[in-house]
């Protein structure tokens, strides 16, 4: 459903072949929207801006939507949408399965890597940010009607597990009987172990080439870490409320024998070359190249990351990847993505992107810490918000909070501020739904039923229905730009404009097609706020 907004702007731009610039009015009397096209426009013709907006009124095709156009001042020009335009296009979204989305013609398969918590650890602050992020694009990719194939790229591979076996070893511990938080507290032991002591740095080191090679003890270790690991991870899926399963795991360990497969194509190609001992790729608009093979014959995250370019390609059949990390990675990404190409293994029609996030910090503006000083967990963070509020309102003011400032940005977590249910926040949409819910039981419990909307005389009740029909628009561009503070920002302007018209034009006071047209305004605003939650991976409660 294209928004009243944007047919406008479409015609307008196809009239004058330059951006019309719309903006909504700054004041009721000037209609809805204005545009400065004219004035623009006038400096080229060389003509009075009145003169040329004279002109484009008089062109303009736009009864079908509008009042008679206005010319105001040195030459802007007024759009004014008929009430019974607006009335229509508000019943379509109250009447929309999809609340105004706009399910694509066009779906692709989509593989979103996000989450990747690391095997026998605890999963901390940073990994907030990414399944939250990462949830927000599927919810939204897989509601407008693409296919999106989440990859959760654990970090179940790899040298640290060396580490981990031969401390597994070295205390005759049974490690299927670890809690996570056990587990952890291993990973410190070893970490600790291996750097104060170099006989056991050197078994562990020998370790890894056992059990990457095959050898069952180290295996059977390894495996046991693993499924500690993953009924934690899923707990903490549970509590974010995020889609994630095990189905969508895809760990480094899951492209090993693909590794040394992958490094021979790409030197057998004449791609990646020995420079110094290591196999590298180089790639133009990079200092250094990017080694696939180390000179000690290890493989780096690299060539696991080309890997499942490679399979995320040619096996899952993507069309679009998209990675949500640390900001800090973009370097990383930008020259793996540029080796794949280079490679053949990311064709031109694929679209790869990045999307980095900032830090989330402590009121004392550094990266945030639980109260003991120590590096926060997840749980803790969790469990910091569930002080303040119910979960589900805790819930609700950390993923806005995570996606209503630009991803780049740094945010500080203040709990106490962040579950208010005043002001720009995720429990002051949840109570705005409640709200809505509340009104609507009431007309229920009273026998007052609505249909369509019909009648749009006041303002505030026309402000209310243009902000319903931009839903799919913003919701759209959320999809093509990943910028989900886009969809918090139209939120919280729709609980505004919901709370203006409930002050300004009563409801259940009214009589007749107002009240009606009123109560069934209030349903689709429900629809949209509801859809909106979801999308962002927010309950919409019905009471608070």
């Amino acid at each position: 459903m294209q928004s009243l907004p944007a047919a406008l702007d479409a015609r307008l731009r196809a009239l004058t072949g330059i951006d019309p610039e719309m903006r909504p009015a700054t004041k009721p009397q000037f209609g809805h929207f204005q545009s400065n096209v004219a004035l623009r426009l006038a400096k080229e013709a060389g003509k009075p801006p009145r003169e040329v907006a004279a002109d484009i009124v008089a062109r303009l095709d736009v009864d079908d939507i509008c009042e008679p156009l206005e010319i105001a001042g040195p030459g802007f020009i007024n759009f004014r949408i008929k009430p019974e335009v607006l009335a229509d296009a508000a019943t379509a979204v109250l009447e929309d399965p999809h609340s105004g989305l706009v399910v694509t013609e066009y779906p692709q398969r989509i593989v979103i890597d996000y989450s990747a918590p690391n095997v026998a650890k605890q999963m901390h602050v940073g990994h907030l940010r990414t399944t939250i992020i990462g949830d927000c694009f599927n919810r939204v990719l897989s509601a407008l009607g693409h296919t999106v194939i989440p990859q959760n790229h654990i970090g179940d591979w790899g040298t640290q597990f060396g580490m981990l076996i031969e401390q597994v070893l070295f205390e005759g511990i049974d490690a299927g009987t670890l809690t996570l938080d056990e587990a952890d507290a291993l990973y410190k032991r070893a970490a600790a172990h291996f750097r104060e002591d170099e006989e056991f740095a050197a078994k562990a080191r020998a370790r890894v080439s056992r059990f990457q090679g095959g050898d069952e003890e180290s295996l059977r270790i390894w495996q046991q870490l693993v499924d500690i690991s993953k009924p934690a991870f899923n707990e903490a899926y549970r509590r974010l409320n995020v889609l994630l399963t095990d189905e969508d795991l895809a760990g480094e360990s899951t492209y090993n024998d693909d590794l040394p497969v992958l490094v021979k194509e790409l030197e057998d190609s004449g791609v990646a070359v020995v420079d110094d001992g290591a196999l590298c790729v180089f790639v133009d608009g990079f200092e250094a190249p990017l080694i696939v093979r180390k000179s000690d014959g290890g493989y780096g995250y690299a060539t696991t990351d080309l890997a499942a370019i490679r399979r995320r390609v040619g096996e899952l059949d993507a069309d679009r990847l998209i990675y949500v990390t640390d900001a800090r990675q973009a370097g990383h990404f930008a020259q793996v993505f540029a080796a794949a190409r280079k490679a053949g293994f990311l064709p031109d029609h694929v679209v790869a992107e990045h999307v980095g996030y900032g830090m989330v910090l402590g009121q004392d503006g550094k990266p945030f810490k639980t109260r003991d000083g120590s590096a926060a967990t997840l749980t803790s963070l969790l469990d910091a918000a569930e002080e303040q509020a119910a979960p589900n309102i805790a819930l609700a003011a950390i993923k806005y909070a995570d996606l209503s400032s630009g991803l780049q940005k740094d945010y500080v977590f203040n709990a106490e501020r962040m579950v208010q249910t005043t002001g720009d926040t995720g429990p002051y949409l949840q109570y705005a739904h409640a709200r809505v819910n509340q009104i609507l039981r009431r007309a229920d419990a009273e026998g007052i039923g609505y249909g369509a909307v019909l009648v749009l005389e006041e303002p505030a009740e026309q402000q209310l229905a243009l902000l319903l029909t931009r839903f799919g628009e913003v919701v759209d561009d959320v999809a093509q730009n990943l910028q989900p503070h886009k969809l918090c920002n139209y939120l919280y302007e729709l609980a505004g404009a919901f709370s203006t018209f409930y002050e300004a034009c009563p409801v259940m006071k009214s009589e007749g097609d107002v009240r009606a047209s009123r109560l069934a305004l209030i349903a689709a605003t429900k629809n949209v706020i509801a859809k909106g939650l979801y999308l962002l991976g927010i309950d919409a409660p019905e009471r608070m």
